[in-house]
């Protein structure tokens, strides 16, 4: 049996989402993908709605048995971030009412699982994607190409099959953190601190 991962790259302006099934032995195929989009001069309510209806669709038409989100982690543009983990929450909020379990992943987690670095740029993930998928071209754009990324993660990570565990830990007393996953729980500690 294998296991299907909703893979979701979230943002405001365009959320990628992909779906894919993965077997025990880690090969990964494609199921769909795509990029839900809305328009920077709408209302934030209305822009929210919109994913998620469209990610609510997407639950219902592909039951997956689990949901892969990029987990909100940026020192730059606050506004950006804000939106990122509006959407995040619309999306995680989508599969809890499912009973959907959701993992989190760092991009740093997401780009060394797919091309071997966590240093990898967008274009290194779609081409690693497209031979993973063994498609015959990118999936374009690439925030659709980062889900499939994102879900392919998820799967590898839990060691693919019927599990649905592999969520990232760092709270104390986690072993074994990736330089992306202890650069995260310092930072969580950082903003606790500074409460």
């Amino acid at each position: 049996m294998s296991l299907r991962v909703l893979g979701v790259d979230p943002g405001l302006t365009r959320c990628g989402i992909g779906v894919v099934d993965v077997e025990r032995n880690r090969r990964a195929t494609l199921v769909a993908f795509g990029v839900v989009g809305t328009p920077p001069g709408e209302s934030l309510d209305q822009r929210l709605l919109v994913i998620a209806t469209s990610i609510d669709e997407w639950l219902d038409n592909y039951e997956p048995h689990v949901l892969a989100v990029e987990r909100v982690f940026s020192q730059l543009n606050v506004s950006t971030v804000m939106g990122v983990a509006q959407a995040s929450g619309v999306v995680i909020a989508a599969a809890a009412r499912r009973g959907i379990p959701v993992a989190l992943h760092t991009p740093s987690e997401v780009k060394a699982a797919v091309t071997g670095s966590g240093r990898s740029n967008k274009d290194a993930v779609t081409k690693l994607v497209t031979k993973i998928l063994r498609l015959d071209a990118p999936p374009r754009p690439a925030d659709a190409a980062d889900a499939l990324a994102l879900a392919i993660t998820h799967a590898w990570r839990a060691g693919s099959g019927t599990s649905n565990e592999g969520a990232v830990s760092t709270g104390p007393g986690s072993r074994a953190l990736t330089p992306a996953q202890r650069a995260w729980a310092d930072a969580e500690a950082k903003a606790r601190r500074s409460r």
